[in-house]
This record gives structure tokens, sequence and C-alpha cells, in this order.
């Protein structure tokens, strides 16, 4: 049973910790939307999309409202598109991705994740048209995420698409440039992608999904941290146990918006994701937090190992506190989106290839990472091949999210606006990586691949 002493905790959380649910993200099948001609498979999955997500945004505002618990985003994600259109007589799925966006709109979804395909193996017919559609459909919609999966422990790293995705980033740069490329911060190229993430902008709803599923994404750095300065000083274990005890706490809060959403949607409920989730908001950083540890700054020595400790107490603590965790799950690292890393790559302590080790320990991967823009695409896909290996290798989720900024060079900043924040221009090697990337192929499967 709750007691005052719980609630009184519950309000200091949210009032002074900024604690939040950051996402209640709705995910619907879009399976049964097929049609071989693209206009109405177009009318088709607005229909279903405005019909399933109405209630969505009102519902997340009620819940707000009656419990007191800030609901930052509503979102939506949907089938992968690459699989949802692959029967479409087309060559070109921008359409779709206007579709989602006029339906993202009218339902008041601030993003809807799904135009997505699955390659780890090998391309499909709808696979090449999809990623081929990124640039332009990214350039042409407002609230439409992509992702692409392209590699896992089972499959290995496709580099035909590690190859294309450079590429591609590149195009979506040049498309977006009057935006300071905002097209890039829409694309995420993963390994080992979870089916049932809830944060963009790589959410999708997968095949093995439920016909629609509501998923909710918990944060609270800025609750982690003022925890650990009742700690200060004092041994690992503590601060481990700390860490779990805390994120134990916001899990629950997260679970009872999750149940209480489902319930009034009348959608079942699947996972939450208790992913920390920072904002560049003062308060509310991950990198605040490692710093909280005795690092002088993110960055320093010692802060891989920190960030796996903050990792691995997190889930353990959220595991604790719901039977149905799931998605990501840790500690994100994006750049422009946490105060205190934007600070420690100002002040110099944080650079690409430190954020590429830390990557190796926490959620996801090189994070809203704003780079030159006159970043080769060759360059662009060899940072993505090693993100990819660090994933296939170590049996985990890993992704890139990278900002060549057209016209932007080191030292210089690019501002994106609201939780994407902004970010200074990292510097990236100078040393080419074409000859590796032009090889295409696939690196295989590492042999633990096949353990049962």
């Amino acid at each position: 049973m709750l007691t005052i002493r719980d609630i009184s905790e519950t309000n200091r959380m949210i009032e002074e910790n900024k604690l939040d649910v950051r996402t209640i993200t709705m995910g619907i099948s879009l399976r049964n939307c097929a049609h071989p001609d693209v206009n109405q498979f177009c009318a088709n999955i607005y229909e279903k999309i405005t019909r399933a997500a109405e209630n969505l945004v009102r519902t997340g505002e009620d819940i707000e409202t009656e419990y007191g618990v800030p609901i930052i985003n509503k979102r939506i994600s949907v089938t992968p598109i690459a699989i949802a259109a692959e029967s479409c007589h087309t060559d070109n799925f921008v359409a779709v991705a206007q579709a989602l966006d006029r339906a993202a709109k009218t339902v008041g979804v601030n993003f809807i994740g799904g135009f997505s395909a699955l390659v780890e193996k090998g391309y499909t017919h709808g696979d090449q048209i999809l990623i081929q559609s990124i640039p332009e459909a990214l350039a042409q919609t407002e609230r439409v995420c992509s992702s692409v999966n392209l590699a896992s422990t089972k499959a290995g790293i496709n580099m035909d698409c590690v190859r294309e995705m450079g590429e591609v980033i590149k195009k979506t740069a040049e498309l977006t440039k009057e935006q300071d490329a905002l097209g890039c911060a829409k694309l995420v190229i993963f390994a080992n992608v979870p089916e049932d993430n809830p944060f963009m902008a790589g959410a999708f709803h997968g095949v093995g999904e439920p016909e629609m599923a509501i998923n909710v994404g918990v944060s609270g750095p800025g609750v982690v941290k003022r925890a650990l300065e009742e700690v200060r000083g004092m041994d690992f274990g503590t601060v481990a146990e700390t860490i779990k005890k805390t994120a134990f706490k916001i899990t629950r809060v997260g679970q009872l918006v999750a149940q209480e959403a489902s319930r009034r949607l009348g959608v079942p409920f699947g996972i939450i994701d208790l992913s920390l989730a920072p904002t560049p908001a003062v308060g509310d950083s991950v990198a605040h937090i490692l710093e909280e540890m005795g690092l002088e700054s993110c960055g320093a020595p010692g802060t891989t190992a920190a960030l796996a400790l903050l990792n691995d107490a997190v889930k353990k603590g959220g595991l604790m506190a719901s039977s149905y965790v799931g998605g990501l799950s840790g500690a994100f690292i994006p750049v422009s989106e946490d105060a205190g890393m934007i600070a420690a790559v100002e002040r110099g302590s944080l650079s690409l290839e430190k954020l590429e080790a830390m990557t190796c320990v926490c959620s996801v991967g090189l994070d809203m990472i704003a780079v030159p823009g006159d970043t080769s695409a060759a360059t662009l896909s060899a940072i993505i091949a090693d993100e990819a290996a660090i994933g296939m290798i170590n049996n985990k989720t890993t992704a890139v999210r990278i900002i060549p900024v057209p016209g932007k060079t080191v030292g210089e900043k690019v501002e994106f606006g609201g939780l994407l924040g902004y970010s200074p221009i990292l510097p990236v090697s100078s040393f080419k990586s074409d000859r590796f990337i032009a090889r295409g192929g696939r690196i295989p499967a590492p042999v633990r691949s096949l353990t049962n």
C-alpha cells in the first residue's frame, strides 16, 4: 500500500527533480492495410491510425492532470513500412510517409515512427524502395521518424546497407540543410533493434507485436542525481544500491501510467522502457550523474566504468519494479539532448572516440552527434560499421544518429530546438575508410551467434 511518505517522495521527484513519463507510444499494426495501389494503401493506413489513436493524446492529458505526473510526449509507432507496403506497385514510398505525417497531425502526436526497414541479412524489394525514399520522405514531412536495422548478433552486418546509409545520411542532410540537417535527427541506424522501443527516432511496431500495444518510456536523470547526492563519498556498492532503489521508484510511476492508459484506451499494455533519457534542461542530465560519482567531467578516465555501473543498476531496479520491462532500458547518452554532455564536449573532455567507448556499456549508441558538413559518406558509413560491430559482438542494441551539418565546421554550434537541444560540432578523424567501405558484402555473425 502507498504511504503518505511514498506519495510525498514521488511529488518531490516530480516537482524538484524533473521526473516525468517521457512518452506514451501506441503501437499499431498496419499489416492488414496492404494494397497494390499505393494511394489506396495510404488511405488505409491514414484511416486505421486516426481511428486507433483518436483518443491517445486526450487520454494522456487526462492521466497527467488526474495523477499529477508530467507526460511529455504522446507518439505512435507502426509496422515497418518496408513490410507493410511491400505489395504496393510503386518505386517510391514518399507518399506513404506523407500519409503517416497527416495521420500524426490529425491525432495530435508529436512523432510517428516506423518508416523503417529490417535488412541485417539482406534486402527485399520493399526494403530497397524504403531506404531510397528516406531522404525525400524526411525532407517532406515534419513528424515522421525513420530507422534501419542493418546488423544483429545472429546475422552479422549488412555492409552493403552500411555503405548505402552513409549516402542516405548525406542526402538527407543536404535536402534539409535549411533546417541545419534536421532530417538526420529523425533517422537512426540500428544493430539488434528491439521491436517494442517507445522512444524516437527508432520506434516501430514489430512483426511479433499484437494488433496494438501501449508502450511507455519513463525518465528521471535528475531523480538519480539527487539520490546520489545523499551518498556522496560512499563506496560503489552503496552507489549501485541507491540507483537500483531509485530506478525501482521511477519504474513504478511509469507502470501506473502505462496500466491506466492501457485500461482507458482498451489497448494491451506492452512494456515499460525505463531508460534515463536526458533533456537540455539544467538538472536533467546523465552526464551530471556520472560526475556526481566523482568524475571532474564526463569523458574523463573512469567514465565508461561509471556508465556501466549506472546502466546495470538501472536495469536491475527496473526489473524489480515491473515484469514487463523492455525496449532499450538503460542510460541514453545523446550529446545535443543532454546539458552535461554538451558542456563536456565544449570543455574538451568528451570526444567522438570516447563516446564510442561508452556505447559498449550503455543503451543505444552514438546519438545526436553533430559533425562537420563535409564529412564524407564513406566516413559516416565507417562510423556506423564500428557501432554495429559493438552491438553484434556484445549482443546488445547499438545505434547511430549522426548529423553532418552543411556549412558547419568544428568549433561552431548547431541549434535544433526543443528536446533535441543544441550541439557543438564534433571533430571526426581525417583518415579515410573509403576502400574498406567499398568492399560491401556481409560481415559474418560472430561465433556467439551459435549459442542457444
